[in-house]
């Protein structure tokens, strides 16, 4: 196990790497962030330490001995819903959207730079923050009526999500991710527009990262409702509405 000092009301941040180089890495760079950060080496010890430390985020490696980074991911959001980071040797997208479905919001190819870790880390940490201060708000103002776009309905306020009337659960990402696409049907988000939005992220290296969301969002909600405008980004079409010519339909462009 390697951590730094606690520090009292300071961000918590559990790193789960069985490899021990990068694990020390990891937690020097998000030390120097202020953050309190410990890191363990295996499956049974990061849900161990989830239920323990109740981190803020976690940054949890796919790969690992014990029980794999997915079968935590899915034993850490059933005990309590974090922020979660997931770490994957393999430029497979297979692996990618396996993650995102058991509840991931981010995924990193290893190698990766620790500049754009400490930076989408702190995006999941302000999206975390930004629910919260919803929450609140809605306890004392009167919140906004839901969204109604064809047969979809997006609860801000509850953070809840229905189709013809029935729950689709979604990760926070995709939820915002959801919610920025429906609030301008019809018209054309470019990715990079999308991550400026939802992620915080100006660097286009990351568009590979809208475009999984994006498939994940189709395995959830059907494939009918997110068009690809290839070259550009994609477009929320209301159930009912013609596809375009330039319908990309389930097939992303990458």
């Amino acid at each position: 196990m390697v951590t730094n000092v606690s520090r009292p009301g300071a961000t918590t941040v559990l790193v789960v790497e069985d490899e021990p180089a990068i694990a020390q890495a990891i937690v020097h760079r998000l030390s120097a962030e202020g953050w309190t950060v410990e890191a363990v080496g295996d499956g049974h010890a990061g849900v161990a330490a989830a239920a323990r430390l109740q981190p803020d985020v976690v940054v949890l490696d796919v790969m690992l001995p014990g029980i794999d980074g997915l079968e935590v991911c899915r034993q850490i959001q059933a005990a309590r819903p974090v922020p979660v980071l997931m770490l994957t040797a393999r430029d497979d997208e297979t692996d990618m959207l396996v993650g995102l479905g058991v509840g991931a919001d981010d995924y990193m190819t290893k190698p990766f730079s620790m500049r754009e870790l400490v930076a989408r880390t702190k995006v999941l940490l302000r999206r975390t923050e930004r629910a919260a201060r919803a929450a609140e708000l809605a306890t004392v103002q009167q919140p906004d009526p839901p969204l109604v776009v064809g047969d979809v309905t997006i609860d801000s306020a509850q953070r809840r999500v229905q189709r013809a009337g029935n729950e689709v659960h979604l990760t926070p990402t995709e939820f915002d991710l959801l919610l920025t696409l429906a609030s301008s049907p019809r018209t054309v988000l470019t990715r990079e527009r999308l991550l400026a939005d939802v992620w915080d992220w100006v660097d286009a290296s990351g568009t590979r990262t809208v475009d999984s969301h994006i498939k994940a969002l189709r395995r959830k909600l059907g494939p009918d409702l997110i068009r690809t405008v290839h070259g550009v980004g994609y477009a929320y079409e209301p159930a009912g509405d013609a596809p375009s010519d330039d319908d990309g339909g389930a097939d992303d462009e990458q």
